[in-house]
């Protein structure tokens, strides 16, 4: 037996002796009010890892578990856990039901089935490991272990699958760990442990919580160990930021800082030649940039043409896979991908047309912390600019959008692969006015109740790509039908008469202005001298673009940051000729929400037979602090208020 594996069996072996007796820690579960009313109590959650001089990592994963109750029961009689057979193997070693009757049920590994795990979009050979349980009642305590080698993201050399090659990390030598600490469950006790070379230095921080931990010295390795003891299921809040945010998380690594994964970020994809010209590719940058002059309308062509032209879908395609990024050839032949083969091919071509380009990782969804983790889900590019500053690229999210990096992206860290190395860094905030949206209704209504009119929709950003999606995306017979569905949101019996967009497929020349005619049969509730509706623009037209109105504003206060899908700005207008003699009988309102990050206002009032509505509001960031949300929450709930409700106007 190797020192490593005496190592290992050490540092698990007070964890595993307590499989024997769990009446300590179900004491405990019993003694807190907290557990009684989950379904499930966890007993114990341990991780331990034993670390070699390559960065490989041996796992032993170690669960008990109390079933409470029916649904518990129904949850666990089949365990899954998820594994990639490109960089990892994982099994179940130990599986065991001491039922509440005092019966011991060993259920037999050798009936563990491993299938491919469900996937959309991205097909790389994930796969899962089951097991069956069969029946189990309230107050049986399942315990099981799983051995696992190897690490987390997928990086395909051509290894055979026999060859321990494959558990060795992409930084060869250099391990680190993302420990998830919040829990499903009630847990009892909760610990991750890990054992490497006395010198491989390791870097840890514990974010947004508290846990014990310690550090050991034994036999030329370090152990380092971290617990919680009777942690609770985190209460999350509706748009909350992500759990990898606010939760309580463990996050280690042998590297000591981001300018080293940087350089060698750089150094591997140099190195494979994954940026090398063809003569096909250099035919298309040269068709493409003909006659084109300046740069930044160079970029914008390249990337425009890349996003629109690669589909995303991601299949294995032997050597290139994870860090190390598909060849041009390959991206330029077959235009399929995921995000890397997108920004790799982006970074060819920009290459082709002179630019210095790299590729930069980043997190889509969640912060990277100052911990270098390898905290990464998603691939861009960056381009160096005439000033020497790098400007990032995303050709993977802004297909058919104005903008060069979405704006859905803000406020998100990325980490440049570049050849003199660089931190973290992150995204601006995107001007509300990048992404506005403005209707301007002119609109009659007629005593029996008909409204009629026109009215123009101009937009900008990421609210031009919501507005002009109908005329890109899907069949051109079924534009007609996406923008009736917009008329027929406010009433089932709109009638869309006309409606004109000039460069509608051409988005990149201008923002998008769409003008629509209608008429509205029925629109107002008419009685005898009374006449009752509200303004067509306060009666959800387009709300799909306002993605704030999907924020859960009854919330009165906030404990952690929130999200919405982008910084915006949307101003509403109508100008709406009553039928002669018909007064509003409500006074003229007026409303308005102040704040630096988030504001709003809005205006309803008579002037002879005009009715005049408008409002505006202004929303300045993609990612919130918790401290923003009586701003955003006030600005919001105004905005809300001026649609509310119905005008009741009569007859004098």
């Amino acid at each position: 037996m190797t020192r490593i594996s005496i190592t290992l069996f050490a540092l698990l072996a007070s964890i595993v002796s307590m499989a024997q007796d769990w009446s300590a820690a179900v004491a405990k579960a019993n003694g807190d009010k907290n557990f009684s009313s989950a379904s499930v109590a966890v007993l114990l959650d341990s991780i331990g890892v034993s670390v070699t001089d390559n960065g490989s990592g041996s796992f032993t994963i170690h669960k008990a578990l109390r079933i409470q109750d029916r649904r518990g029961a129904l949850a666990h009689r089949v365990l899954v856990y998820d594994y990639d057979p490109l960089t990892a193997s994982a099994q179940f070693d130990k599986v065991t039901v001491y039922g509440a009757d005092g019966t011991v049920r060993n259920i037999d590994t050798a009936t563990t089935c491993d299938y491919a795990a469900p996937a959309r979009a991205i097909y790389w050979g994930a796969r899962q490991i089951m097991i069956e349980l069969g029946e189990l009642n309230p107050g049986d305590i399942v315990d099981y272990t799983i051995n696992k080698k190897g690490f987390t993201y997928a990086l395909l050399a051509d290894i055979p699958a026999d060859d321990d090659e494959r558990f060795v990390p992409p930084m060869r030598g250099e391990f680190y760990d993302i420990v998830p600490f919040w829990v499903d469950y009630p847990t009892v006790k909760k610990v991750y442990s890990v054992s490497v070379p006395d010198g491989k230095p390791v870097q840890y921080e514990f974010y947004q919580g508290e846990c014990s931990s310690s550090v050991r010295k034994s036999g030329g390795r370090n152990l380092y160990t971290f617990s919680q003891s009777m942690a609770l299921p985190f209460k999350s809040e509706k748009n909350m930021v992500a759990l990898y945010d606010v939760a309580p998380k463990l996050m280690l690594s042998s590297t000591e800082k981001w300018e080293d994964k940087s350089l060698w970020f750089y150094g591997v994809n140099e190195d494979y030649g994954s940026f090398e010209p063809t003569p096909e590719a250099q035919k298309k940058v040269d068709e493409l940039l003909k006659g084109v002059k300046d740069n930044m309308q160079k970029i914008s062509i390249l990337t425009h043409w890349v996003a629109d032209n690669m589909r995303y879908s991601g299949i294995p395609m032997g050597k290139g896979e994870g860090y190390t990024l598909h060849n041009t050839k390959m991206n330029f032949t077959d235009r399929c991908g995921v995000c890397k083969d997108k920004a790799a091919l982006l970074i060819s071509m920009l290459r082709m047309a002179g630019f210095e380009a790299y590729p930069a990782m980043t997190m889509a969804g969640s912060r990277i912390e100052t911990i270098p983790a390898d905290h990464f889900n998603h691939c861009v590019t960056v381009v160096k600019l005439e000033d020497g500053t790098y400007m990032p690229l995303d050709p993977t999210w802004v297909p058919f959008k104005r903008e060069l990096w979405s704006s859905a992206e803000q406020q998100q860290n990325y980490l440049p692969g570049i050849p003199e190395g660089s931190d973290l860094c992150i995204t601006p905030v995107s001007d509300p006015m990048n992404h506005y949206l403005k209707i301007n209704a002119k609109t009659a209504l007629s005593p029996d109740g008909t409204l009629t009119g026109e009215f123009t929709v101009n937009a900008e950003g990421q609210s031009d790509g919501s507005v002009r999606s109908p005329f890109l995306q899907g069949y051109a017979d079924r534009i007609y039908r996406s923008l009736e569905n917009q008329l027929l949101a406010v009433s089932p019996q709109a009638i869309l008469t006309s409606y004109t967009c000039k460069d509608a497929k051409d988005y990149q020349k201008a923002p998008i202005e769409l003008k629509i005619t209608f008429t509205i049969p029925s629109y107002a509730t008419v009685g005898e001298g009374v006449i009752m509706c509200k303004p067509l623009v306060f009666s959800g037209l387009y709300s799909g673009v306002c993605s704030f109105l999907r924020v859960d504003t009854n919330i009165k206060e906030r404990k952690y940051a929130f999200k919405d899908a982008c910084s915006r700005y949307v101003e509403l207008n109508e100008t709406m000729t009553l039928p002669k003699g018909y007064k509003m009988v409500q006074d003229a309102k007026s409303l308005s929400s102040e704040g630096e990050v988030a504001s709003a206002s809005g205006s309803i009032a008579q002037e002879g037979t005009k009715l005049r509505a408008e409002q505006k509001i202004s929303l300045g960031k993609r990612v919130y602090e918790a401290s923003d949300w009586a701003q955003f929450r006030g600005a919001v709930n105004t905005f809300k208020e001026m649609t509310n409700g119905v005008l009741v106007f009569e007859k004098k």
